[in-house]
């Protein structure tokens, strides 16, 4: 039976349906939420927009990543509030609210995936579905002390969930701990066809580490050492091509233009009110030239190759997951777009290569999560999963 008792405010109000699972299964014992943008039946679909749950009706068949996770033994409880359109990163719905970060409730939870990762944060799931496009569930996972993935692009099914920009959206999820982490994993993403092998070649991107403010380094210092003491010694590398700010461009460029292919249609036909920071996102998307994604197209097929170069088969990445800890709740709006912005730039490099990444709650601040991520080759979702079993023990 769905939760009644949503402390937290992460969950979307419906009226209960049955969702039936099954009896037995290598999920037995756990149950999971999903974002509000995945099909359920006996439920509604609103990607936290109230046009779109109006026009919604209820849905008689369920995402195909749900239904894998029920076949198995999970035990939903319910949809989870998600930042409107999933187009935002601060964990607060003009319409639904802001679900509270059960790690650090004067902290966002971030976006757009807030309700699934206050859900686990507060302890009332065991895990939760998302989606990431440009980092919705790795900055939530950051902020709320979880693990959390954005897998390989196209690991994991989207048939039945909302789009936002199709090239760049993934099905991820979150776990407090990396056992019920890889339960999960093992059920969603199946095995590598190609694993890392037993020894590989950790890498410090020492222009991605360069962002950080000086507080935030020294936070990490002791989660690089706990990684390094695991999986030896981590090499300096440059990740960035070109430039930050031509990769930053070009990872908006490709987003913001295909977000308003997918939802232009909807907000010029019917002019729905929109969010702060949404309203304001959408409408610069709107004028995302050609020649723009263009060259933000081609970007992309040169950062692929000089990613896939860089890690060939047994290389693996291991930097920030964001700046820094999750912002204040009562930061300004332009305080919280600098933060997402620079998140962006660490963030951008996942979702432009369409390569594996994880976010394990090993460091803090302030008495906040801090995250660190592994980035892993094309394919190697499942290895990661591993070394973060082997870091965690």
């Amino acid at each position: 039976m769905p939760l009644i008792h949503d402390t937290a405010h992460a969950f979307v109000p419906y009226p209960d349906a049955p969702v039936p699972h099954a009896a037995t299964g290598p999920l037995s014992g756990l149950c999971f939420a999903a974002k509000d943008l995945f099909d359920v039946a006996g439920y509604p679909t609103g990607g936290g927009q109230p046009f779109v749950l109006a026009m919604s009706g209820i849905k008689t068949q369920t995402a195909p990543a749900v239904q894998h996770l029920l076949d198995a033994g999970a035990r939903f409880v319910g949809k989870t509030v998600t930042d409107e359109l999933a187009f935002s990163m601060n964990g607060n719905n003009a319409h639904f609210g802001a679900p509270i970060n059960g790690a650090a409730p004067d902290r966002i939870s971030g976006g757009s995936s807030s309700g699934s990762a206050s859900a686990v944060s507060s302890r009332l799931c065991d895990f939760a579905l998302g989606s990431d496009t440009g980092g919705s569930v790795r900055a939530p996972a950051n902020h709320c002390g979880l693990y959390g993935i954005r897998p390989s692009h196209g690991r994991i099914s989207l048939e039945g969930v909302l789009d936002l920009a199709p090239s760049l959206d993934t099905c991820g999820y979150f776990a407090r701990d990396v056992e019920t982490f890889a339960r999960v994993s093992d059920v969603l993403l199946g095995a590598d066809a190609m694993p890392l092998s037993e020894k590989i070649r950790l890498l410090k991107p020492t222009d991605i580490w360069a962002l950080l403010g000086a507080e935030a380094l020294q936070a990490q210092t002791e989660p690089l050492a706990r990684v390094e003491a695991a999986l030896g010694k981590a090499n300096a590398c440059a990740v960035v091509l070109d430039d930050i700010d031509t990769m930053y461009w070009q990872f908006r460029y490709l987003q913001g233009r295909e977000a308003w292919m997918v939802n232009g249609p909807l907000i010029e036909r019917f002019c729905p009110p929109l969010g702060p920071g949404v309203a304001e996102r959408f409408d610069w998307s709107s004028k995302v030239t050609d020649a723009q994604l263009a060259s933000a197209t081609v970007y992309r097929e040169r950062f692929k190759k000089h990613l896939a170069d860089l890690l060939g088969k047994d290389g693996v990445l291991v930097m920030p997951t964001v700046p820094d800890i999750a912002p204040l709740t009562m930061e300004s709006g332009e305080q919280l777009e600098s933060y997402r912005n620079r998140s962006i730039q660490m963030l951008c490099i996942a979702g432009l290569s369409g390569f594996p990444q994880i976010s394990m709650p090993l460091g803090q601040r302030l008495g906040a999560p801090l995250g660190l991520s592994l980035l892993g080759p094309l394919g190697s979702d499942a290895s990661l999963v591993k070394l973060a079993q082997r870091i965690a023990r």
